[in-house]
């Protein structure tokens, strides 16, 4: 037999869990969320189809308020800690303001204060007149009920929303939070969200944390709470303390290593910033009509020959007046259809293409982009043109840009990201390890076997160091050439340093010819021009111990680990440590 919505809320075959949510700087639990589950083993156990259901059948409010006197009752029996978060709907909510002394008599008939509950508004449906739910909402308030905006960043959740309702909280959706360790966006994101809620005096509570890794970029961003399956799942009776493993991350001295933006291109940046408006030709356009555009446009490098908004052939001006200037050219071909000095397989690309995109056609065999440029179309339809230069200007720009951020070889965050790290470490007080890594003898290697092998020599340097690295505390960053910077959170730092170090010394070896292998190294110039002979490329790492972060001049540990990293290569180990006496004397930041 199926169940109604109807009977099961007669029936009081409805039931609660709650789920905890905590402090992310203490571990102490804030409150728990109440989440209704209806009959066991039937189709609306799963609170998805009961809503949907109690949709369907036209008692989705009643559904809402039944369901919220069966989480404070058992909140009430269980006497759990803390807040109770209840789910409501806008409409569900101006019904409690309807009915809102039958509201005081229950919580009153079970001992529970109204400062003790939070009503989460839910994105289950649209909030209608923002002013009659402000209202609604303000008599629950005055008497102690807070608010929380629940699944910010989907549905009904909008900026407008939390301008004009002013909530205590702001549940930020799982989606946003949710493998922020990976997505440099998503923390962009949090970050915006956290400044706001600073600004408006509402606390954020990330949702959807199963990670430890995430929860600690969570709390080192500052946001206060948390919830998900890292700190409790969803239970009849749960625990009155956040599960270990959250608590472990909670308490790790260490901070969070933050995502970084590697892309080699702006956000937003297409091939449509490169279009040069220009006017265009058919096939049945002399070669005379042509030469006059042309005289009459000096700033146009080409023209499009364009049928039915379909560009299929591009004139050079510097291909086209060459040809013309030849004898007799004029004459023969004046009258004669200007495809015969066309170029009818133009380079043709999107709008829409990107910079990714417009790169990969830079690096392509096809170079006629250089001379005669580029046709631009928006569904293959003409829009105009782009010469080569202005390409290969913007793709430049960006890459010299995006160097300060990730070096475009090995893909690893560059000298800005490197900077902000350490003032992180600096400003959060973090103990940690400051260690600088240079090869030696590259530039001889580089010289001998060339640019591409000299690449190859430098990947193998960043894949061994990222091996050594924890990510989840652990930062590696490319400051450029053959110098490298690891700042270690992780206890085992040196064991792990010294093993990097013998792996690469073994693993560079594999780059020379067998003839070189069996010589012991390569017979090269020095910086004199006079012959020398050069061992192995082997590595160098040079280490500032720094105990206590806070304060200390974060420019200063660079600049002593690069000291350390001059002392690690005369080491015959190719590893030194900066004495803690001197370590210890770092200035501090004024």
């Amino acid at each position: 037999m199926t169940l109604s919505v109807a009977e099961c809320i007669e029936k009081r075959l409805i039931r609660p869990v709650f789920q905890p949510i905590g402090y992310l700087s203490s571990g102490d639990v804030l409150g728990y969320e109440a989440l209704i589950r209806g009959p066991a083993n039937t189709l609306l156990e799963h609170p998805a189809q009961l809503f949907r259901e109690a949709q369907r059948e036209g008692c989705f409010v009643r559904l809402e308020l039944a369901a919220s006197r069966v989480c404070m009752r058992a909140f009430q029996r269980t006497q759990l800690p803390g807040k109770l978060f209840l789910n409501f709907s806008a409409d569900a909510i101006r019904e409690i303001d309807g009915a809102k002394e039958d509201f005081w008599r229950f919580l009153e008939s079970i001992k529970l204060r109204p400062d003790r509950i939070v009503f989460e508004l839910t994105e289950q449906a649209p909030t209608g007149d923002l002013a009659t739910l402000s209202s609604s909402l303000r008599v629950v308030r005055d008497a102690g009920v807070q608010l929380a905006l629940d699944d910010y960043g989907t549905g009904n959740a909008a900026l407008g929303l939390w301008i004009e309702l002013e909530p205590n909280y702001i549940k930020v959706d799982r989606s946003i939070v949710d493998k922020v360790k990976q997505s440099a966006f998503r923390f962009e994101v949090l970050r915006t969200l956290q400044r706001l809620g600073s600004i408006s005096h509402a606390a954020l509570i990330a949702e959807g944390l199963e990670s430890a890794e995430d929860l600690m970029i969570c709390r080192d961003l500052g946001i206060a709470y948390g919830q998900g399956f890292l700190l409790g799942r969803p239970a009849a009776e749960p625990a009155e303390r956040l599960d270990a493993a959250a608590l472990t991350a909670i308490r790790a001295t260490s901070i969070a290593v933050f995502p970084e933006v590697t892309t080699l291109a702006p956000r937003g940046f297409s091939a449509g910033k490169l279009v040069i408006s220009a006017p265009t030709v058919s096939q049945t356009t002399c070669n005379n009509d042509i030469l006059d555009l042309l005289t009459c446009r000096q700033d146009l490098h080409a023209l499009a020959i364009v049928e039915n908004d379909i560009p299929i052939g591009l004139i050079n001006r510097r291909s086209f007046v060459n040809a013309y200037a030849l004898p007799y050219h004029r004459e023969i071909f004046g009258k004669k259809s200007c495809v015969a000095f066309a170029n009818m397989s133009p380079i043709v690309i999107e709008k829409s293409a990107t910079m990714e995109e417009l790169t990969q056609l830079l690096t392509g065999h096809d170079q006629r982009y250089l001379s005669d440029g580029l046709v631009i179309v928006e569904h293959d339809r003409y829009v105009g043109l782009a010469t080569g230069e202005d390409l290969v200007r913007a793709v430049t720009e960006v890459r010299i840009e995006a160097a300060r951020y990730a070096n475009p070889l090995t893909f690893l965050p560059g000298n800005i990201p490197i900077d902000t790290h350490i003032k992180r470490l600096v400003e959060s007080g973090a103990a940690f390890h400051a260690c600088y890594c240079d090869l030696n003898s590259f530039k001889p290697f580089n010289d001998q076997y060339g640019y591409w092998k000299g690449d190859e020599m430098l990947k193998l340097t960043a894949a061994i160091l990222g091996d050594a690295c924890d990510p989840r505390t652990d930062f590696l960053g490319h400051v450029g050439g053959d110098d490298f910077l690891i700042l270690f959170q992780s206890e085992d730092w040196e064991t792990r340093t010294r093993k990097a170090i013998d792996r690469f010394n073994t693993s560079a070896r594999q780059l020379y010819s067998q003839t070189d292998i069996d010589a012991g190294g390569i017979h090269s110039e020095d910086r004199h021009g006079g012959p020398r002979f050069y061992g192995f490329v082997t590595i160098a790492v040079g280490a500032v111990s720094v105990e206590s972060a806070g304060g200390i001049d974060s420019d200063s540990i660079a600049t002593l680990a690069a000291t350390a990293k001059r002392e690690a290569k005369k080491s015959p180990s190719g590893f030194y440590l900066v004495p803690s006496s001197i370590a210890a004397d770092l200035p501090v930041s004024s």
